[in-house]
């Protein structure tokens, strides 16, 4: 048997607006700058001990550095999350709460923060049945959700690990081309606990008027052992089009927005075969009811296991009239919830509080395919998410930005090497990774910008930081360094618990 494959190589995206600082911080070591000359110029000792500590805290704040981010960063997230707070935009209600649109009259769909803009369509799926599409009008994007199953990869040979993987990379490769109206995919997993309410009201309505005592008995004493102590894995699959790249197919097809629905579900079912040599197998693209019942799930944990009932009652009763209110699923208007709240450090919505992470620096060494199977171990209070985002980039801004860094590396370099200062290990070694990286792109390898973020839900608050540090023990196990999303606990809720195919920003900036 072959030895296993090992993975690495990640980059760190740089987007300093002058090496590695921000803007901010530009400001600051240029006016520290400016503060060391003005004693000099007029030749005072007085204007010396004013000006000097003052530039000391400029260059502090510039480049000194917290949990990865610069003081002036941290400043200016306290400051957005302070202003928040004051005009009570931290809170969202929804309901009779909910201003009404002025130009229809009509309340939008309740789903808060950043979640606001989006709009749920449909579109037909060509097999009589309808995809529901989440629609970001301010992007100008599409987003369509499938329900998958994946093998796994633990129970599994090394051959057909491998296998799987290069058909994973050979899948997002595809979209690395010029033409390709795909500009995200993103994987999302969910752990959830499992009480197993639903399945034992599933076992109460199936089970036989004469089945034997015993065997009732039997079966109810597994279901009060087993039940509780197991675990449901849901995964989703969301592909993200870019109106503006498929512009062509969308005036096609008729223009506008259903023009556009049709044009992303065409694109999904031609994605089916890549997926299923992956491994990937789709159960279902979500209707606009089951896409709404994700989001309201993940916002709401107790609905979980009353939809459940409510989407078996329904398949045992397909065609009953005299059951009304039992279509599966959630009316895309009651997505969202009822009540949230964006603090410091956690996010508080109906009855459940979340805390969210973006891991930071992937594994330094080589990893297995199997690296990232701790972020998701089954917890008996607590649900964990999952969202791996991928964002694959055009060939010739991959060929653009990867000069770019190589240009920014080698002035570093040889600034370093005449000012007499040695270069460490870690810049030689992301000088290799970089150059190695750009040796496959020539060769016709794809470049795609990735990041992962995750969150942990707990139904009771004196639960949170306890699954907080056994999340972040997790983490470290596999080898990432994650951090809390201090101040944009929001964001990193959209991102991490919802499969909306929320993306990463044109630039990375901290959080």
């Amino acid at each position: 048997m072959s030895a296993p494959v090992t993975y690495g190589g990640w980059q760190s995206e740089r987007s300093g607006f002058m090496g590695r600082l921000s803007g901010p911080g530009f400001a600051l070591v240029a006016g520290g700058s400016v503060l060391l000359l003005v004693p000099v110029n007029l030749g005072s000792w007085s204007a010396a001990l004013l000006c000097g500590p003052t530039a000391l805290l400029f260059f502090t704040l510039a480049f000194g550095r917290v949990q990865g981010l610069s003081a002036d960063e941290w400043f200016l997230l306290a400051v957005r999350h302070q202003i928040a707070v004051a005009s009570q935009r931290n809170v969202f209600m929804s309901g009779v709460f909910t201003p009404r649109s002025r130009r229809t009259g009509r309340q939008p769909m309740d789903l808060p923060g950043t979640l606001a803009r989006l709009r749920f369509l449909e579109a037909p799926d060509g097999l009589g049945a309808t995809v529901g599409i989440s629609y970001d009008p301010s992007a100008g994007t599409y987003t369509a959700v499938a329900r998958v199953t994946f093998p796994g990869l633990a129970l599994v040979d090394t051959e057909q690990q491998t296998a799987r993987v290069a058909a994973w990379a050979a899948f997002l490769r595809s979209h690395c081309t010029e033409d390709s109206p795909i500009v995200r995919i993103a994987v999302h997993q969910r752990c959830l606990p499992d009480n197993g309410a639903a399945l034992r009201a599933w076992t109460d309505r199936h089970v036989a008027a004469d089945a034997p005592a015993a065997a009732v008995r039997a079966l109810a004493e597994l279901m009060a052992d087993a039940g509780p102590a197991a675990a449901v894995r849901e995964t989703y699959l969301s592909v993200t089009l870019s109106a503006a790249r498929a512009r062509l197919a969308i005036k096609g097809a008729g223009g506008g927005q259903v023009a556009a629905a049709a044009v992303l579900v065409r694109e999904a079912h031609a994605l089916q075969t890549g997926l299923a040599s992956a491994g990937l197998n789709v159960v279902a693209w979500l209707g606009p009811r089951a896409l709404a019942e994700t989001v309201r799930t993940a916002y709401d944990p107790e609905a979980q296991v009353m939809l459940a009932r409510r989407a078996a009652q329904a398949q045992d009763q397909p065609g009953d009239s005299s059951a009304p209110g039992l279509q599966a699923g959630v009316d895309p208007d009651l997505a969202g919830p009822a009540f949230a709240e964006t603090d410091w450090g956690t996010y508080r919505h109906d009855g459940a509080w979340t805390v969210s992470y973006q891991v930071r620096t992937w594994p330094q060494a080589d990893v297995y395919a199997t690296f990232l199977q701790p972020l998701l171990r089954p917890r008996p209070n607590a649900r964990r998410s999952l969202s791996m985002i991928y964002e694959p980039v055009r060939p010739r801004r991959a060929r653009q930005d990867l000069a770019r860094e190589r240009v920014k590396r080698d002035s570093a370099r040889s600034l370093r090497a005449r000012t007499g200062r040695s270069e460490s290990e870690d810049e030689r070694r992301e000088a290799s990774v970089a150059r190695a990286q750009d040796v496959a792109r020539a060769a016709g390898q794809g470049v795609v910008r990735m990041t992962a973020v995750l969150a942990v839900t707990v139904t009771s608050a004196s639960e949170l930081e306890t699954a907080c540090a056994e999340l972040q023990a997790d983490a470290s196990a596999a080898g990432l360094e994650v951090r809390r999303m201090w101040g944009t606990q929001d964001v990193g809720f959209s991102t991490a618990a919802l499969p909306l195919g929320q993306g990463l920003p044109d630039r990375r900036v901290g959080f």
